[in-house]
């Protein structure tokens, strides 16, 4: 047996945590740049808003309802899915990470499943105040469809143990996990509407027509489990950060530094994930929507021996920001991605090429020691700028309360 576990409305429940004045009141979070809606409480939700909602448009309406407004506090949210995650591991040993708010649990040889669902949820909100969905079905497929029965369950603490015979004609096709929109809209013209409809396919026409995932879909909806706990991410075959600019960046000084810190920061992505850079790609565009001139551009730079240390990496991004840069553009947004990942052993050092000095590893630990103990950006490369007003606009960001020393809760007798 396998279960789903799923935060409710993470970002949103992330900002009620140090805040219980706030546990009913209706809290929206917004993208980058403050841009649109991302996350919602369940308060919000019966308001009648939509994921995607522009908050420039809706900002009136949503200060008359009294909703509470957040900018992305994506520090927050990583370490508190992390004890999230950690928190789950100490009850079950086998424990899959899917996304930041959801992981697979390996309940084989638990006996009484309705009992322990219900101490998934009730330890998890006990430890980090995050309310979680529960669902257990015989495979992954059918945990996921069960995770989503069991949102709506609220009488059982969003729990979920989905049985034979399962309830499949009660689930859109679009709620099936691995159905994306377009492959539903294929499935839709051939009248395949529900999980049930897709369940009663025929294993090889699965096959043939679609591909061997959606076979494999279609036995796990039927109880025959084809899919495993993968305790291991695998390697990723890229990284990649991009932001959009608080204004429109006009001189190639503050683009300079933008590249710069992107580049650190997908620099710290490969050291975390133990993986070294043999490609690094820039990107720089104007706004799509702009009534002015328009451009788009991208460059790259292959390293002779793979590395992830900020140092190579923004160098080789300053390099290719030299190749495309142009004047009298109001650029909107840059990207550094990182290609032809390699481990550590896999990674191929040419035979004539000097090494890299081991100093150059060792001032890369220290640097993510620093950054993780005093917080993000604590010690950076100096071209990444000081005052940096391209950065994107958080008007409404919350405090860091638990990886910044000087946003730790203060609670008084």
């Amino acid at each position: 047996m396998f279960a789903l576990v799923d935060c409710n409305n993470f970002y949103a429940s992330c900002e009620r945590v140090f805040r219980p004045d706030w546990r009913k009141t209706p809290i929206a979070v917004l993208s980058n740049n403050d841009a649109c809606l991302i996350a919602r409480s369940d308060e919000v939700k019966e308001l009648g808003y939509k994921l995607g909602d522009s908050y420039f448009k809706l900002r009136k309406q949503l200060q008359r309802d009294g909703v509470i407004v957040r900018s992305s506090n994506y520090a927050l949210y990583g370490d508190l899915s992390q004890r999230v995650m950690e928190c789950l591991e100490d009850l079950v040993p086998r424990v899959e990470v899917y996304s930041i708010d959801e992981a697979f649990l390996d309940l084989h040889g638990i006996q009484d499943l309705p009992a322990f669902s219900q101490k998934i949820a009730r330890t998890v909100r006990q430890w980090t105040s995050i309310p979680v969905s529960v669902g257990v079905a015989q495979t992954k497929t059918l945990a996921k469809l069960a995770n989503h029965l069991g949102k709506k369950s609220r009488g059982s603490n969003n729990v979920h143990i989905m049985e034979p015979p399962y309830p499949l004609d009660q689930i859109e096709i679009e709620n099936v996990w691995g159905v994306g929109r377009r492959l539903s809209l294929r499935l839709r013209l051939m009248g395949i509407g529900t999980a049930q409809d897709l369940a009663e396919l025929d294993c090889m026409t699965a096959r043939k027509k679609f591909s061997v995932v959606l076979e494999r879909t279609v036995r796990e909806l039927r109880g025959e489990s084809c899919i495993e706990i993968e305790e291991l991410s695998p390697d990723p075959q890229h990284l990649m950060v991009s932001r959009g600019f608080k204004g429109k960046v006009t001189t190639k000084h503050q683009l300079q530094e933008a590249v710069a810190t992107y580049a650190s920061r997908v620099a710290e992505k490969a050291r975390a994930k133990g993986v070294y850079a043999g490609t690094i790609q820039l990107f720089i565009r104007t706004s799509p929507f702009s009534k002015g001139p328009r451009y788009v551009n991208n460059a790259s730079w292959t390293f002779r021996n793979p590395c992830n240390d900020n140092l190579s990496l923004v160098k080789a991004a300053t390099r290719c920001l030299d190749t495309i840069w142009k004047e009298g553009y109001a650029y909107q947004k840059a990207g550094v991605l990182l290609t032809d990942l390699s481990t550590e052993q896999q990674r191929i050092t040419p035979l004539f090429e000097i090494t890299p000095r081991k100093t150059t590893g060792e001032l890369m630990r220290m640097l993510d020691c620093m950054n993780q103990r005093y917080g993000p950006e604590t010690v950076r490369i100096a071209s990444s700028g000081i005052e940096r007003p391209w950065m994107m606009s958080r008007e409404f960001l919350s405090p860091s309360y638990t990886t910044r020393w000087k946003d730790i809760p203060t609670v008084r007798a």
